[in-house]
């Protein structure tokens, strides 16, 4: 862990502990630094004490919360104890300047449990739109919102995709204006499939400020259940996997956040759009600059969970016996075993 990062650990004062975290992670990203997949000795142990979590705690309880379908609160709390899952953890992770830090971690939650290890690393994509997008003062406020204390854990949502807008980030419905004489913003649409939705206290929400405008016309905002008025859970989504990872439609209606709860800031806003109706580049869409944030560590996920089923699969190969014999000794199993690995 570096200096400043550590120091974010040890102080108590939560603004100056999210400051030296952003600062840990914008120091990093200034490295300059040979890009290798091989780990260094803090990756490793970094490595070595997720998977012992994901192996000691994770696997153990995963059945339990799949069958439950239920965000395993009790783990959440047992990761955020350790360091594991909070904004300084996240911060460490994020600031190692090699990239390699969060997918480390994200693959060896996976490989415990994908449902659980979505529950706790879920999260990470709020966080990620409100440190790309936000301004200083919003991240040292609203990213320790995300994850809440120890003795008392939060999560966070991203609502981008909508029942019509999946992928294509172009057909967002949802709209956003600004209401002059409230100095508010007023948000109306319908979110699906967020992870998180609903049960999170910061959700962060994409909309269109200008449906002329595309994506292009997008703004990211920050929509505080206990705050808001005129946000709600819709129905909860029933899936075939990843089921102790909440996933739910968002509904707005006439919901209104304070001015400065666009991220970024309303002038800032203002200034983007009025670049992109000249025709000129706009530095970022709302949504996209996320998704793209966060694709590694989706790969890693992806990594973990294939991992954990080639050694499920090599261990059933071994102890399943037919015809007097087990049936990794059978070329067909272990050729197909052989080319997974």
């Amino acid at each position: 862990m570096s200096d400043s990062a550590a120091a974010a650990v040890a102080d108590p004062d939560t603004g100056a502990s999210a400051e030296a975290a952003v600062e840990a992670i914008v120091g990093s990203a200034s490295q300059e630094v040979s890009f290798s997949l091989a780990l260094n000795q803090d990756q490793r142990d970094i490595r070595e004490w997720v998977h012992g979590f994901a192996a000691d705690v994770v696997r153990p309880a995963a059945h339990e919360w799949d069958e439950r379908e239920e965000t395993p609160w009790p783990i959440i709390q047992e990761a955020a104890k350790i360091g594991l899952y909070g904004y300084e953890g996240m911060a460490q992770f994020f600031a190692d300047p090699s990239g390699l830090g969060l997918p480390i971690v994200n693959e060896e939650l996976f490989w415990g449990d994908a449902g659980i290890g979505m529950s706790i690393m879920g999260t990470a994509l709020a966080v990620a739109a409100v440190f790309g997008q936000g301004s200083g003062e919003q991240i040292g406020e609203w990213i320790p919102r995300c994850f809440g204390t120890p003795d008392d854990v939060k999560v966070a949502a991203f609502c981008a995709s909508e029942p019509n807008a999946g992928s294509d980030v172009s057909g967002v419905r949802t709209v956003a204006r600004f209401d002059e004489a409230a100095g508010e913003w007023v948000i109306n649409g319908q979110k699906a499939w967020a992870t998180n939705g609903g049960i999170a206290d910061v959700h962060v929400v994409i909309a269109s400020v200008d449906r002329e405008l595309g994506s292009k016309g997008h703004a990211a905002f920050v929509v505080p259940m206990s705050e808001a008025k005129g946000i709600s859970q819709g129905t909860k989504v029933a899936k075939h996997g990843l089921r102790a990872s909440h996933t739910a439609d968002v509904f707005l209606d006439d919901c209104r956040v304070p001015a400065g709860y666009v991220l970024g800031g309303k002038d800032k806003l203002d200034e983007r759009l009025a670049r992109v109706r000249e025709g000129k580049k706009s530095n970022s869409q709302a949504a996209m600059a996320t998704f793209e944030a966060s694709r590694p560590t989706v790969g890693a996920q992806a990594l973990g969970i294939a991992r954990a089923a080639y050694e499920f699969a090599l261990e059933y190969a071994k102890e399943r016996e037919q015809f007097s014999r087990k049936i990794v000794e059978n070329q067909a199993i272990a050729f197909t075993l052989a080319r997974m690995k």
